[in-house]
C-alpha cells in the first residue's frame, strides 16, 4: 500500500485498495452489484422531450448492468406561485431552477409514497464508468466505516444515513469550510467530520493533475478516492436517500421553506448538519439540518456527460454556447467513460480510457 500523506485535520478510518466485483468484504456487500445498485429503485429526473437523453440513459445502464425509472423534470413556468415553497423569490431563482427543484421533489417525495427504504437519484446527462459496480462496493465499505452500522444491516452501505452524494461538481472538506477551519482539533464536531475512508490505487480515478474538483488532489498519492462526511457538495448529479433521508428533504426544501436552487439547498441542509455537530448550546446549534447524515464520494463517481453534437444540448437551466457542435463526447473524472464506451460494450472490444 501506498504511505499516506493526508492533510492533519483528516482522521482515516479505514484504508481499502480497489477490487475487482465481488471480491469486497463483508460479503453482503455484493448486493451493490444487482440491478438497482443496492438501492430499492433508481430514478433519474429529466424532461420528457428530451428522448436524445432517454435514449443514451436507457441504453448505457442496460450495458452496465442497472435498471432505471423516469421522473419527468418540470418546466419552471408550470409551478403556480402557490405551490412555491415559503421564503423563494421566483424571479431570483429564474424559472429554470424552479423546473428543476420541483423535477428533484417529484423523485424525493416517489420515496415516500412508495414506502421505499432507498432510491437513487439521478440526472438524465449522467456518466459513470463501466467499472460502477466495484466503485460502489468500495463506497459501501466506506459508508459502513463512517456512520455505525448494524451487524447486518438491510442496505448494503448500512442503514444509519439520510443522504450519500455519489456525483458533484465539487466540494471542500467540511473541517475546510470557514464555519469549521478555526476549531480546535480536539472538538468533537471537527474530530466527527474529519473521519475519512481512504480508497487507494483505485485506477478509476483519473491522474492527479487531470482530476478535477475543490479539494487539492495533488498533495494526496496518486489514484486516491475519499468516502468522507458531506462538507457543501455543488451540482446533484447524483444522490442516494433513504426513506429518513427523503422525508428530511421534503420538509426542508419544499414544507418548510426553499433557500435558492436545489443543489445549494440540498448542500446547505448537510453543511448546517455537520457544522452543529455536537453543539449543545441551542441558538448556536439552531435547527441542526434536522441532523442530517450526509456522505460524500470525491472525486464523484458520477458526472455530467457533454455528449457530441450541439453544445447548447447539454443543459436545459442554461443556454450554452448556441450552435457550437462538439465533434466527441466527454466526461470529467471519469476514466472508462460508459458513454464513450457503448460501441466498445455492444462490440465486445477493449475499453478506452478518456485519460490516455
Amino acid at each position: 500500500m501506498a504511505v499516506l500523506h493526508q492533510p492533519p485535520r483528516h482522521i482515516v478510518i479505514g484504508i481499502a485498495a480497489f477490487l475487482l466485483v465481488g471480491h469486497a468484504s463483508p460479503a453482503d456487500i455484493n448486493r451493490v452489484a444487482n440491478g438497482t445498485l443496492g438501492f430499492e429503485k433508481i430514478f433519474v429526473v429529466g424532461l420528457p422531450e428530451r428522448s436524445d437523453k432517454r435514449d443514451a440513459i436507457e441504453l448505457t445502464s442496460s450495458l452496465t448492468g442497472f435498471h432505471v425509472e423516469w421522473v419527468d423534470g418540470v418546466k419552471g413556468d408550470t409551478v403556480p406561485d402557490k405551490a412555491v415553497p415559503f421564503g423563494t423569490d421566483r424571479k431570483k431563482l429564474w424559472e429554470t431552477n424552479l423546473g428543476s427543484w420541483r423535477g428533484h421533489m417529484n423523485a424525493v417525495r416517489k420515496i415516500i409514497e412508495e414506502d421505499l427504504s432507498s432510491a437513487l437519484i439521478m440526472e438524465d446527462d449522467m456518466d459513470w464508468d463501466v467499472r460502477l459496480k466495484p466503485q460502489l462496493e468500495m463506497v459501501a465499505q466506506g459508508a459502513r466505516a463512517l456512520l455505525s452500522s448494524a451487524l447486518n444491516p438491510n442496505s448494503p452501505y448500512g442503514d444509519d444515513w439520510d443522504l450519500m452524494w455519489l456525483g458533484h461538481c465539487g466540494e471542500v472538506f467540511p473541517e475546510l469550510l470557514d464555519e469549521n477551519k478555526e476549531k480546535p482539533i480536539d472538538n468533537p464536531g471537527i474530530r466527527y467530520m474529519s473521519r475519512k475512508f481512504v480508497i487507494e490505487n483505485d485506477l478509476t480515478v483519473p491522474p492527479k493533475d487531470k482530476v478535477t474538483g475543490l479539494i487539492d488532489f495533488k498533495s494526496s498519492p496518486e489514484y486516491t478516492r475519499w468516502v468522507h462526511i458531506t462538507g457543501a457538495p455543488i451540482c446533484t448529479f447524483a444522490y442516494a436517500l433513504s426513506a429518513r433521508g427523503a422525508r428530511k428533504v421534503l420538509f426542508d426544501l419544499s414544507v418548510d421553506h426553499l433557500t435558492g436552487p436545489f443543489d445549494n439547498a440540498l448542500a446547505g441542509l448537510c453543511r448546517r448538519a455537520v457544522s452543529t455537530w455536537g453543539t449543545e448550546d441551542p441558538e448556536e446549534a439552531g435547527d441542526r439540518g434536522l441532523d442530517a447524515k450526509c456522505i460524500s464520494v470525491t472525486p464523484p463517481i458520477f458526472f455530467h456527460h457533454k455528449a457530441k453534437g450541439l453544445v447548447n444540448g447539454d443543459s436545459d437551466i442554461q443556454t450554452v454556447k448556441d450552435g457550437e457542435i462538439r465533434e466527441k463526447g466527454k466526461t470529467e473524472n471519469i476514466v472508462w467513460s460508459a458513454r464513450n464506451n457503448i460501441r466498445n460494450m455492444i462490440m465486445g472490444t477493449k475499453m478506452e480510457s478518456q485519460y490516455e
